[in-house]
Parts: structure tokens; C-alpha cells; sequence
């Protein structure tokens, strides 16, 4: 039986108690605590989603609803009866608490490293604090973790991107509108229009997307919005999600590859947001690493493989976890799928092109229209030609494998080798990879907000193809987004892209698909971007000889 503190605490609520921060202001608080036992570690979180709004959670989850769950947070009916305070704090300018609204800024996280501070001095803690949380609530840890706050002994950062600019507002340099002012639109109504005590005035008030559009490239105002891996010391148990493709899943990946700590261990599972979180197994995780931590209770956590995997196979059912020893896999065989074009269009089958293993010598061309027109004329024009979802046929070009001869697993990250020109200055690069069954229809896996995705996402915009060499791995580019490169008229160049990590067994007789196209492709909401008023020329790709396009799949064998 694996060591856990066993629920025997009762609970007390101490509300709106006051944080008092570095420059005066207060911050506003819920904390749950034992109500006797002697002092107890803290799990705090900071972030703009109210702490006084009651989350119902839906009928299959596996915490029952009760009067004091938040969304994203952890439940105190669950943690306080096992030994553990719950904290919950209004950001500055949200909630209860006073100021100006600033998500993800530095602000935030100096408030969030005082608040730490804070919760590690009162009489019932014992000096030990950890962050846990989704969302929000992961993404603030990323950033107060580079404050090194002292009293910070373990995070848990659940499905939180780590990056503001690459994982969060601009994909491979594309920005990504659809999530971005809608969601910051969303909480601005919840604070001002929704059922709330009108506690700041300057709530929301700063032109945060604004400033967000204004900042395209990656600058100085990205700072202190970005995970600095080098300076990451706190141990962390990252948990990713394969459906985060757009959001939070390359934050998870990125810290366990190149965070300083030795004590990390990385989870990906699969579904929505919510569920994984709060299921009976992940509870137990997160118990078992914060039981290490902060209590010092010897349950051989850490010494256990460090990796924790959701071997996703297609539909989101009979899905096993795996072990594994690092991240990617070592055992990884590297794949190179060639793209060209289709000798011939197979009768019911729309792909262009074909993927195979085998290098083509012959250099071929795939051409597609960067535009579509639609009763309003040519789509770029006008957000309203394009907002009505079908309002567009299908663009771009699409690849695929030969029926599978056996179960194929791709497991880790992917690279897309495109060789492309344009007619116009820029062009975007939508690649989407699908999972194919043997009548043709595709195969949803269930995303983070419980609609349906696909296997995997990668974005670039061409004027942003130039790589930082000391970060690029041959599995992973990573993109300075410092400058622009723009296209000269019809000639070809070389686009790295990116997409993001991801975990499928094709099944014998099922297909790979590789979507290319201008535009945001099957699946991609809530994620989807702002299509660029460039995009009406022609693009091209090139396949085989001195300019072959490939997908560079990492494959697992069999063991």
C-alpha cells in the first residue's frame, strides 16, 4: 500500500482575509484550513476567475459538487481533511481584490510571490507552500516560479502554458484570435456585466489585447510572461494534456525537457481540462508528490519513472498509461514520410498527395489558393465573409499514408520540412494531422473544452521561419520571432513547423492525414487565428530531389 495522509481533518473558512503585498495593496482571500492538528502545508493559487464563483461540475466527474468548488482549483473538501490549507486569492483587479487587471504579467507575479510568503508565515502553516492548478492557475506558477519565492517547495502546474507568446497568443508567429479576445472579453463581462460585488472599478480597464497585437514579434514585453527554464529550481510535476494542441500542452513538454530542477516528472494524459484533474487517480499523484514535499512523508514517489503516459488508440476509449524513463523516448525511431504529389485521385478520397517513406527523386509541385471567394467577395476582405463557420470551402492540400499494414504509434514531438513560395510577401502554414479509419471518416479524439480534435496542430507564418539555433533540436524547432523574413515573389524557401507533441496508434487499416492549408483547419476551436489580409495569392509546394517536403514522425516500436 502506497503511503498518502488519509482524511481526518475537519474544516474551517476564514473569508476575504486580506494579503497585504509589497506596495500596499491588499489582496483579497479565501483560505480552507484544518480546523485543529497542528499546523499543515499550504496549496495556494492566484488568478482572475473569482474565488467567490461556484463551479458546478458536470454529472461524470468524479468530485461531486459541493458549495466550495472553483473552477480549476483543487476541491477543499477533498485536501483539508487530508492535512492540507486551501488558498485561493483574487489577482490584483479582479474578484475582490483591488487594482488593475493584468493577467500574466510581472505584477501578477510578484503579487503571487507574496501571497506565498504570506500563506508560509501564518500560525497554522508549516512554513511549506505548493501551487497546484489548471489553466490560469498553472500559468501563473510558470511565472512566480522565476521570482524563486522562498517558501515555494512544490508545483503542480496541470495543463498550463508556460510561454505567453508562443504557447499562448502567437503560434509559429500567427495570432491567435478566437481564444485570446475571447476569452479576455469573457472575464472582463463576468466582472463588469456578470453577478458580482463591483469591488475595483479599474477592472479589466487596461488595453491588454491591445497591447497583445501590438507586440507581434517576441520582445522585451514577453520578459516576464515566459517560463525561464534555466532559473527553474522548485521541484514540479508537470501534466500535460494531448489535446492541448494550441493552448497548454508545449509548456508541459518544454519544462520536463529544459527546466534546471532534477526533481520533475512529467504526465500527459488525454480528454477535456476538468476530468483528469479531479479523477481519483490524478488526485492520488498529486497527493503522493505534495505528501514528498511538503510533508516529508517517504512514499517512493520520486523514485518511480519519471514519466507517466496516456497511450492514446483512437476515440478516446481503452486508452492504458505507461511508464517511461525520459522525454522523448528513447527508443524513438525517427521517421522521415516524404510528401508528393498523387500519381492519381483515389474514387471518395479528396488528398492531393501521398506520404511515404521512400524518398521521391523527381521534383514535383503542389499549388493551392491562399484565398477562397465567398458571396462577399474575395474572404480576406471582411470578417464577416469569413466568421460563419462554412462560409469557406475547403483550402489548401492534403496528404496521406497508404492503409496502415499494422498498428502504428507515433508518440512525442513532430516537425513538418515544408519547401514552399508564394505570390504574394507572407504566406501561413495550417498543418493538421488526422487519424483516418478504413471507411474514410476520421477518428475524433475528445478536447480540452469537449469538443472534437484531431491527432495534432502546427502553425508558421513564413516571415517568422527563422530558427534559434541554440534551442533547435532536430525534433523540436524553436522560432526567434525576433524579425520578419519576408517572401520574394515565387521563390522557394524553407519552413521548419512545429507541431506540437501528440500520442496515436494508427490502427492496421487506418491512414495518416496530413492537412496544409492557409487557414485554421478541422477542429481548431476555440483556437483559431487571425487569417491575415495577405492571404489572396497562390502558394506552392515543392516535394523530392534538393527540395523534399517531409514529416518527420517519431515512431515507437513495438517492445
Amino acid at each position: 500500500m502506497k503511503k498518502v495522509s488519509l482524511p481526518r481533518h475537519d474544516i474551517v473558512i476564514d473569508k476575504d482575509v486580506e494579503i497585504p503585498v509589497r506596495d500596499g495593496v491588499r489582496l483579497k482571500a479565501d483560505v480552507y484550513r484544518p480546523r485543529r492538528g497542528g499546523t499543515v502545508p499550504a496549496i495556494i493559487n492566484t488568478g482572475a476567475y473569482q474565488k467567490d464563483k461556484l463551479w458546478v461540475p458536470p454529472a461524470d466527474l468524479e468530485e461531486k459538487p459541493n458549495p466550495y468548488m472553483n473552477w480549476e482549483t483543487v476541491n477543499p473538501l477533498w485536501w483539508v481533511p487530508r492535512g492540507y490549507a486551501a488558498v485561493r486569492v483574487d489577482s490584483r483587479g479582479s474578484g475582490k481584490s483591488p487594482g488593475q487587471t493584468d493577467p500574466f504579467s510581472l505584477q501578477e507575479a510578484i503579487d503571487f510571490h507574496d501571497s506565498i510568503e504570506w500563506a508560509a508565515r501564518q500560525s497554522w502553516c508549516n512554513g511549506r507552500v505548493g501551487t497546484n492548478g489548471i489553466s490560469y492557475f498553472a500559468m501563473t506558477q510558470w511565472l512566480v516560479a522565476n521570482l524563486r519565492p522562498p517558501s515555494l517547495k512544490a508545483m503542480i502546474p496541470w495543463e498550463g502554458a508556460a510561454d505567453m507568446y508562443r504557447d499562448f497568443a502567437y503560434h509559429g508567429g500567427i495570432f491567435c484570435f478566437g481564444f485570446v479576445s475571447n476569452w479576455y472579453n469573457n472575464h472582463m463581462a463576468h466582472h463588469l456585466l456578470g453577478r458580482r460585488e463591483q469591488a475595483s472599478p479599474d477592472a479589466f480597464s487596461k488595453h491588454w489585447l491591445w497591447e497583445y497585437m501590438r507586440n507581434n514579434l517576441d520582445s522585451d514585453h514577453y520578459y516576464s510572461r515566459q517560463a525561464r527554464w534555466d532559473e527553474l529550481t522548485v521541484p514540479f510535476y508537470s501534466a500535460g494534456n494531448w489535446s492541448g494542441m494550441g493552448l497548454h500542452l508545449r509548456g508541459n513538454t518544454e519544462a520536463y525537457m529544459r527546466a534546471r530542477t532534477p526533481h520533475r516528472k512529467l504526465r500527459i494524459q488525454a480528454g477535456t481540462h476538468y476530468h483528469p484533474f479531479y479523477a481519483e487517480e490524478a488526485r492520488q499523484d498529486q497527493l503522493r508528490f505534495f505528501d514528498y514535499w511538503l510533508k516529508g512523508v517517504d512514499n517512493g514517489i520520486m523514485e518511480e519513472p519519471p514519466v507517466k503516459l496516456l497511450i492514446r488508440t483512437g476515440g478516446h476509449k481503452n486508452y492504458k498509461w505507461r511508464s517511461e524513463q525520459e522525454w522523448p523516448l528513447a527508443r524513438t525511431r525517427w521517421t522521415e514520410f516524404y510528401l508528393q504529389p498523387a500519381p492519381r485521385k483515389r474514387r471518395g478520397n479528396s488528398a492531393e498527395g501521398t506520404l511515404t517513406t521512400t524518398a521521391p527523386r523527381a521534383r514535383g509541385s503542389l499549388a493551392y489558393s491562399a484565398s477562397a471567394v465567398t458571396k462577399a467577395g474575395v474572404a480576406s476582405a471582411s470578417w464577416t465573409s469569413t466568421a460563419l463557420a462554412g462560409s469557406l470551402p475547403r483550402l489548401g492540400v492534403s496528404f496521406e499514408t497508404e492503409p496502415m499494414r499494422e498498428d502504428l504509434e507515433v508518440t512525442g514531438p513532430v516537425v513538418l520540412t515544408l519547401w514552399v513560395s508564394s505570390t504574394t510577401d507572407d504566406m501561413d502554414v495550417f498543418a493538421t494531422i488526422r487519424n483516418i479509419d478504413a471507411d474514410g471518416n476520421d477518428v475524433w479524439e475528445v478536447g480540452q473544452q469537449q469538443q472534437p480534435v484531431p491527432v495534432a496542430k502546427g502553425w508558421l507564418r513564413a516571415s517568422h521561419r527563422k530558427l534559434d539555433p541554440e534551442l533547435s533540436l532536430p525534433f523540436r524547432p524553436y522560432h526567434a520571432h525576433n524579425e520578419r523574413q519576408w517572401l520574394k515573389r515565387n521563390q522557394p524557401v524553407r519552413l521548419d513547423v512545429e507541431i506540437w507533441p501528440t500520442c496515436m496508434v494508427f490502427r492496421k487499416g487506418h491512414r495518416l492525414r496530413l492537412d496544409i492549408q492557409p487557414r485554421d483547419g478541422v477542429g481548431s476551436a476555440p483556437y483559431t487565428h487571425y487569417s491575415a489580409d495577405y492571404n489572396n495569392g497562390e502558394n506552392t509546394i515543392y516535394t523530392g530531389g534538393s527540395m523534399a517536403s517531409l514529416l518527420l514522425l517519431p515512431v515507437i516500436p513495438k517492445r
